[in-house]
């Protein structure tokens, strides 16, 4: 079991690491944590925790959100994230990690510019739908969404901002498949206290060094992270 003031650490970190790269704490989130817990509990106390730091994200950027990508995006990413938040209660733990580590490896190839996929604006209704399924089923899922804002022309902190905007829609979805689905308890409700406000804390020092990270340093940060995230879980630690 992780004590709190580890699992406040790593919130601190993902909230830092999310507002200057746009995206990826939430993955480091779910795959550290399900390592430790397994992948219903910490799905559950991600989604709330995740939550309210891309409110608080969102509300730091609010004028920089683009409205009509965000709701073009949402259409289908909130439908598909409740079904997949439903599917993740029946679904075997080993398939879940699986789903996983096949998200992390995509990311990789995204951030080194190996993934060929580049989407249409038109695309953002059906992908959401596509990306939603992916979040509430395996978590993590939203650093797809990435490719997809860029091609709407969104950067710097639009893209940040409208990030956050479309995984709080998607994690408030998620939340409510996984309380119809039996995965919250008192525990996870302590945890995922714990882990809202570190990322809150986390988003106002991202903000802060915003203004000192360039694109490059944030790429390799992202980049990082995520091969870190899928090495643990090759690894197999912390079951």
């Amino acid at each position: 079991m992780i004590e709190l003031s580890v699992l406040a650490l790593v919130g601190l970190l993902a909230g830092v690491l999310t507002t200057i790269a746009g995206l990826g704490g939430g993955l480091l989130l779910v795959l550290g944590l399900s390592l430790a817990w397994g992948p219903g509990p910490a799905l559950a106390s991600t989604a709330v925790a995740l939550l309210v730091g891309n409110i608080h994200r969102v509300l730091m950027f609010r004028r920089s959100v683009d409205r009509a990508v965000v709701g073009a995006f949402s259409l289908g990413a909130v439908p598909g994230a409740l079904v997949g938040s439903l599917l993740v209660v029946a679904v075997p733990e080993r398939v879940v990690h699986g789903a996983m580590a096949v998200l992390t490896v995509l990311a990789v190839l995204r951030a080194l510019d190996r993934l060929p996929w580049q989407p249409r604006p038109s695309q953002l209704l059906p992908g959401g739908a596509l990306i939603g399924l992916l979040t509430g089923s395996a978590g993590g899922a939203g650093v797809l969404a990435g490719p997809l804002f860029m091609a709407a022309g969104l950067e710097g902190e639009a893209y940040v901002a409208s990030n956050s905007a479309a995984a709080a829609l998607m994690h408030g979805a998620r939340i409510l498949g996984y309380g119809t689905g039996g995965l919250f308890s008192p525990e996870v409700a302590r945890h995922a206290a714990v882990l809202a406000v570190a990322i809150v804390l986390g988003n106002t020092l991202g903000k802060r060094l915003r203004a000192f990270t360039a694109q490059a340093p944030a790429r390799s940060i992202e980049l990082v992270t995520l091969v870190v995230c899928v090495g643990l879980a090759i690894a197999g630690l912390g079951r």
